[in-house]
């Protein structure tokens, strides 16, 4: 079974469930399917799992994505901050998924990162949206590996996915690492319908995710080698 290396990432990026450590061989298997460079980091995180009590994992993940600003999985935060801009950027995302008939589960904001690699996997304007976006990865990769996380493993295999930072990119990336995300007393709500930006899902079953060779998901279940799925199938317009 070949897997998209997105679709890898997405799932070893959400929160650590017992879905995840109950489906470590198969997440092994889809490493090893997937590009050798992507594949090979992926193998190294993989490993630390595997060696790593499951409430450990749980509690660096907490540590590392909750309580650190600079290591934030939403990808409009470090050039926007809690600022209303960011309300206007995420409009992008939700277009975008919107786009294809594809809709984001209630729980996360667009921006959520295992949401756009999961969109990456099922559409090339998923790819779209990173692309801009890749100085905000660097930093997330830069900001893991000054912290010492595992985690900075998969993103380096993200990173790898895309084309390397330009002079524009680069100038961009350190004077984020200098200043930091910006605040502002407001919320995120930008100058849009209400319900745009935080409204339902649209109908549709979760997406099949990580299924073990020979297996389905009846009902639209998760498999057991993903933790949660953050985008609805593709649905009638």
């Amino acid at each position: 079974m070949t897997t998209h290396p997105c679709k890898l990432a997405s799932v070893l990026l959400q929160y650590p469930t017992a879905a995840l450590f109950e489906g470590l061989d198969d997440l092994d298997a889809a490493a090893r399917s997937c590009p050798r460079g992507f594949g090979k980091a992926l193998t190294g995180f993989l490993g630390w799992l595997r060696a790593t009590p499951p409430d450990e994992v749980a509690q660096h993940y907490v540590e590392t994505f909750d309580l650190r600003r600079r290591c934030a999985l939403y990808l409009t935060y470090y050039r926007h901050g809690d600022t209303r801009r960011r309300g206007m950027a995420m409009l992008a995302f939700k277009a975008a998924y919107r786009a294809e008939g594809l809709a984001p589960t209630d729980t996360e904001l667009p921006d959520y990162l295992p949401l756009v690699l999961e969109f990456a996997a099922a559409s090339p304007r998923g790819e779209a949206l990173l692309r801009p976006h890749r100085a905000e990865l660097e930093l997330l990769r830069t900001a893991l590996h000054e912290a010492a996380s595992p985690y900075a493993l998969v993103a380096d295999a993200v990173c790898g996915l895309l084309p390397g930072i330009g002079r524009r990119e680069a100038l961009l990336v350190a004077r984020l690492r200098e200043q930091g995300p910006p605040t502002e007393d407001v919320g995120l709500e930008p100058f849009a319908p209400p319900g745009y930006l935080t409204g339902q899902a649209l109908p549709g079953d979760a997406t099949t995710g990580l299924t073990p060779p020979g297996q389905s998901q009846p009902g639209g279940a998760a498999g057991p080698t993903s933790p949660g799925h953050v985008l609805g199938r593709k649905v009638a317009r």
